[in-house]
């Protein structure tokens, strides 16, 4: 099959500065019969794509070019494809293809793909890699290819410069609330107010919730306020985190690094369960059983969502009048961004103008 080549920003990993990302030339497959070819217009910045870039789950293959929220406009398509037309604008997340035949995928759960490799990953090729050889190259790209069935359309009333992060933090916190289907009434606690919890709270309001922001920083208050949270918990403040125990139905936590979960356990009410969505690693500490089994409670853990779910939370949004909060950077100022998200000094998701690439 012929390739062609297009613009990137990526990283190489070798010493010293080879995960700092940089520019350089990707060579990407001519769309196949089922594919199309998309120039990319915006590309949201996920804290995975740095987790991606450092290697952090030591299974990342160089060249690494990140980015798993693009926004772009199809410029050619191939010859069977129906559901979207040359010019269209679309989006692309965390997966570009998968088998499409297992019973997770007929389920419209194609992130839990049981094909042999699981689902194709945007970047760094499949989920299960057989071939560490086979790699894939993201949005921070001019340029990328996806499959039809993994195509997402945007609804015309959401700004396409700030929807590019409800592909991955839009969805990765609306997948939990509706699988354990948070509702008017219920009380939700989102840990952590940073590029998905921001979501979190949003998209829990809408669902008629009574929002809790939990976070450790006093200089968030007014920001969690403004973001549609009913109420704002310091969670270094134990006096308030006891009064708050036994309250909440659900529980989502954000936080991308080690902690203890146990606090955030006795906040739940019998029979509530907390979810946490940015943590890819181990918790400080040992899980208390005692006091997840003494009131039934609940622990678990959620990625992404499939494709149909990341439809339905891009028209969720667009019913409900959600965006993310961004900031718009040119291409150039990449590794800057990656500091500041690592220093949480961002407010709350950095876009990327794909244009700045281009030029």
């Amino acid at each position: 099959m012929s390739t062609f080549k297009t613009k990137a920003y990526g990283a190489t990993g070798t010493p010293l500065i080879g995960k700092k990302l940089e520019a350089m030339e990707v060579e990407r497959q001519q769309p196949k019969e089922d594919e199309v070819l998309i120039e990319v217009m915006y590309c949201g910045v996920c804290h995975s794509d740095i987790h991606q870039v450092e290697n952090d789950w030591m299974n990342t293959i160089y060249p690494c070019v990140p980015g798993h929220e693009v926004i772009g406009k199809i410029i050619s398509k191939g010859s069977s494809v129906t559901k979207f037309k040359e010019g269209d604008i679309v989006g692309v997340g965390c997966m570009i293809d998968s088998c499409q035949t297992c019973e997770a995928c007929q389920e419209n759960e194609e992130q839990f793909c049981q094909g042999p490799v699981g689902p194709t990953m945007t970047y760094n090729g499949y989920f299960r890699p057989e071939d560490k050889k086979f790699n894939t190259f993201g949005g921070y790209s001019t340029h990328i290819v996806a499959n039809e069935a993994f195509l997402l359309s945007i609804p015309e009333v959401l700004d396409i410069s700030a929807t590019a992060p409800i592909l991955c933090a839009g969805v990765t916190t609306y997948s939990p609330l509706h699988h354990w289907n948070v509702q008017k009434g219920d009380t939700v606690g989102v840990v952590g107010i940073g590029g998905l919890g921001h979501m979190g709270v949003k998209i829990a309001k809408a669902m008629g919730a009574h929002v809790v922001a939990i976070t450790t920083k006093e200089e968030k208050r007014e920001v969690a306020l403004a973001l549609g949270a009913d109420e704002v918990l310091i969670s270094e403040d134990k006096d308030a985190m006891e009064a708050k125990e036994k309250t909440m139905n659900y529980i989502l936590v954000t936080i991308p690094d080690a902690f203890d979960i146990n606090p955030y356990i006795c906040l739940l009410k019998w029979r509530g369960s907390l979810v946490t969505v940015g943590l890819l690693s181990k918790y400080k500490s040992a899980t208390n059983n005692m006091e997840v089994a003494k009131y039934s409670r609940t622990v678990g853990g959620s990625l992404i969502g499939g494709i149909k779910e990341t439809q339905e939370v891009l028209d969720f949004c667009a019913k409900h009048n959600i965006l993310p909060e961004v900031e718009m950077i040119d291409i150039k100022n990449i590794n800057d961004a990656f500091d500041k998200v690592k220093d949480e000094d961002v407010r709350f998701r950095y876009v990327i103008d794909m244009q700045s690439l281009k030029n």
